[in-house]
This record gives structure tokens, sequence and C-alpha cells, in this order.
């Protein structure tokens, strides 16, 4: 692997991006050129756009040569960046979940939803000013789509769990899965000589534990070598990451199950327990960090994990 700056290259024309959203290796976008022709998947926010296409500078590649925006879901650490970036991209469709397509062209819905959990003064320092798509620049991605590039076939397939417009990018090519939130977070913070840390990504509204499981299943099925996270890139190991992934699952429904008759309470519990579990986790992983940097990146995901089991909690109880 080969760093310059913020841009991460690894084979099969695959390259990670810094998109700068909040701290460094926080979170990536991929870009992946194949016969002279690109795409990117997943795109940070506004000020990320910048950053990308410096990265199609550094591949001596015109704008035009971007035929694909892949879009892995709509939150917008993915893809609140995507109707800038495509106004620098005169080729390039922008692909989709069908759940998510309306939210592109008239992002009001998800401005909402995402000011109601960050608040509108944080969701203004995070994310700017979204820009729609126009619809005629929109795929709506089915499951099992293929698309090709430069002599390469790409499969979409859905992904529910963490968010019901989710899907992955199968790319046969590098034995590799472009997975979103789909398969987990992975810090390279907390890499330790065990290899790679993961947990899951809960969120508000559409967490489902089950869902989640079988989307893990569904990726293992393509026997990937690897998988690159939007939280942070590539990571290998992938059965043994399942196995931890499926595990913190059935972990956070406890937790969620043991904060049920709490209350009002109910939020803090869960965050402390969730806090105190993923911790406990770092710490066996062999993670030797002082505990304020370990919190300050699990900080983020220990509240939006407690909402997002508080909603599928709410959700059981209809």
């Amino acid at each position: 692997m080969r760093i310059l700056s913020a841009l991460w290259d690894f084979d099969h024309g695959i390259s990670a991006i810094d998109t700068d959203y909040v701290r460094p290796l926080l979170d990536a976008s991929h870009l992946i050129v194949r016969g002279g022709r690109a795409a990117f998947v997943d795109v940070g926010v506004n000020h990320s756009i910048p950053l990308l296409l410096a990265a199609l500078q550094a591949k001596n590649l015109d704008t035009a040569a971007v035929e694909y925006v892949f879009l892995t879901h709509v939150h917008l650490d993915h893809a609140g960046g995507a109707g800038q970036l495509m106004q620098h991209l005169p080729n390039a469709k922008a692909l989709v979940h069908p759940r998510g397509a309306a939210h592109l062209v008239n992002p009001d819905k998800l401005i909402a939803g995402t000011q109601q959990v960050y608040g509108e003064q944080k969701f203004a320092e995070l994310y700017g000013e979204i820009l729609s798509i126009p619809a005629g620049r929109i795929v709506e991605v089915q499951d099992n789509a293929r698309f090709r590039l430069g002599g390469s076939e790409f499969q979409c397939i859905h992904t529910p769990g963490h968010a019901l417009h989710h899907y992955c990018l199968v790319d046969r090519d590098s034995h590799s899965v472009f997975t979103g939130d789909s398969f987990g977070i992975s810090y390279r913070a907390f890499d330790s000589q065990k290899g790679a840390f993961i947990f899951p990504a809960t969120t508000p509204t559409h967490f489902d534990p089950q869902q989640a499981h079988a989307s893990l299943d569904r990726i293992l099925s393509f026997e990937p070598a690897a998988v690159f996270l939007t939280h942070y890139s590539r990571v290998t190991e992938v059965a043994r990451l399942a196995a931890d992934m499926h595990a913190c699952l059935n972990a956070y429904v406890d937790i969620a199950r043991n904060c049920a008759g709490q209350g009002e309470q109910r939020g803090a519990c869960m965050q402390n327990l969730m806090h105190a579990y993923l911790v406990k986790r770092v710490r066996e992983h062999g993670c030797t960090l002082d505990q304020a940097t370990v919190d300050l990146w699990l900080g983020m995901d220990v509240e939006l994990n407690a909402q997002g089991l508080a909603v599928w909690l709410d959700r059981l109880q209809r």
C-alpha cells in the first residue's frame, strides 16, 4: 500500500480517500479505476468533494471519466456531498437503493431526520447545504443489479439491517465487497497485533438485528478476501470479523432488552452499557490507547448505537 497524503492505493485500481469528516481516518470514499474509467463508492460530505476531485487529478483522470457514483445508502456521512460532486461529473450517474432515490431528488426529509439526531447547529457544521440531484441522473439499484466499468462487472446486493436503503457492491475482480456500514465499523486506531477490531453500527430509524445478521451472511456468501468499509477502508480476515459482528449484534440486543424497563433512564442505560461493552472489547483486543482517546473514537458511535437500539425497541412494542 502506498500513502500519498489522504490517498491510499490498493490493488485492482482501488484507492481510499480520507473524506476529512470529523477527524482523520474516520470516513472514507473509495475510488475504483478500471480501463481508464472510474467510479466512486460513497462520497463523504460537501467539504470532502475537493479531496475526491484531487484524487482524480492524482490518477490523471478527467472528471468526464467517472461513470458511476455508488451510494451504499443515503446517510449524510456517506452521501451528503453527492449533489455537489455530481455537478463536477458530467457523465456520471448516481446509483442508489430504490428506497433512497427520492431523498437525493428532494433531501428535505433526510435533512430533517438528521437534524433531529444531531441538532440544527451540529448539522450545519457537519453537512452544510445538501444539494439535490436531478432525477434523470439517478439510477435506482435493484437487488442483484450488475454494472460494467472498464471491463469489470460489479454486482449490487441489498443488505438491510443498518438501513433499509442499504446495498453493497461486489467486485469479483478484487475478490472484495464494498460494504458501506453493513459490515460494521473498524477504526484503524484500534488495530493491534490481533488485527482489526470491528463492531456494528446501529442507527435510527431502520436498525434490525435479524436483517443485519442475514446481510452479514449474504456478504460472506461471496467469499471475499477483503471488505472495504466506509469507516475505515480495507480489512481482511473477513470470517473472523464476521463472527465478531454476529456476536456483537447479539450483545447489542441483550443491552437493549436489559434497559427496556428503565423508563426515562432507558437511553442513558443503553449508552452506559454500550460504552462499557465496547471498551471491554477494545481492551481485550489489545488496544493500549489511553482511555480519553478510546472514548473520543467511540463516543459518537455509542450515542448513535443507543439511539438505534431505542428506536428498534419502540418498533417491537408497537
